[in-house]
């Protein structure tokens, strides 16, 4: 049986872990693990799913508390940076019009564990994704430059219609809304 004594020595240690520090770095080892077993590819689709999932219970939450069926285009951009920023990320808005979303970030919510992960973009992505379309119908999701590919910054470009444009476009994903 351990003594008192020992669980206090160590209890005193100076070790900075927390709940969100395991957190994030339960996740990076998880979507590291995936990379390494089923390549980026399928790992990014493994995290599409579970950020479709978490997407969908937003969105719900945030029309319910909102009064509304559907946000505006305004509301869903305070929406994405609202969540972000509950979950430490510093999201902002590059530009709005009624063809695109634009936000730009400073700070993953992941922190330094999302580097060298980018299949976590898929989270971002989804979430986002999956917000926008189920308020507008469909939506187009590219991240030309994210901190997770050692960009300074993530840039996040929402578009409302396909788009053609091959350098803005990158690896976009479309979302469809769901009955």
């Amino acid at each position: 049986m351990v003594a008192l004594a020992e669980i206090e020595e160590f209890a005193a240690f100076e070790i900075s872990r927390d709940r969100d520090q395991f957190l994030r770095e339960l996740i990076r080892e998880l979507s590291g693990t995936l990379e390494e077993v089923v390549g980026a590819e399928d790992a990014a689709g493994f995290i599409s799913v579970v950020g479709a999932r978490i997407g969908d219970v937003m969105n719900d939450e945030y029309c319910s508390h909102a009064r509304v069926k559907s946000m505006s285009l305004k509301q869903i951009a305070a929406c994405l940076i609202d969540l972000k920023q509950r979950i430490q990320g510093d999201f902002q808005v590059e530009s709005i019009s009624a063809e695109r979303i634009v936000l730009v970030n400073s700070r993953c919510p992941f922190g330094e564990y999302v580097k060298g992960r980018p299949s976590l973009c898929m989270m971002t992505s989804n979430v986002f994704g999956r917000i926008a379309a189920q308020n507008t119908g469909y939506a187009e999701v590219a991240i030309p430059e994210a901190i997770a590919k050692g960009d300074t910054r993530c840039r996040v470009v929402i578009s409302f219609t396909p788009t053609s444009n091959g350098a803005e476009k990158g690896d976009a994903r479309e979302y469809y809304a769901c009955a």
